[in-house]
């Protein structure tokens, strides 16, 4: 594993990234640092985790597959067929669920 230093929102990170992955890590990087930055523009929400968390959210509905359908308001469907997905959604109810608001 290589290490990459990165900036995002203008603070830096240290990141493990596999040998020859260095031009995926950082185009993942600059998608992360424009939503976050979006967000934090807009000028409604401060919290730097809280800006992450939405910003996650924001990029994975964007990534979606089609065969996830259409869920009912407030409930999202997971596709079992993609591990990756579906413990980014555990992860992110997890995250959620120790704070009852975003904004």
């Amino acid at each position: 594993m290589k290490q990459l230093e990165v900036q995002i929102m203008g603070q830096s990170y240290l990141l493990a990234c596999p040998e020859g992955g260095e031009a995926q890590m950082r185009c993942a990087v600059d998608k992360v640092d424009t939503a976050m930055t979006r967000i934090r523009d807009a000028g409604k929400v401060k919290a730097r985790d809280r800006i992450a968390v939405l910003a996650a959210l924001n990029l994975a509905f964007e990534h979606f597959p089609a065969t996830l359908g259409n869920p009912a308001p407030g409930k999202m469907t997971n596709n079992d067929s993609d591990p990756r997905l579906s413990a980014l959604l555990e992860r992110l109810d997890h995250a959620l669920a120790r704070d009852d608001r975003l904004l």
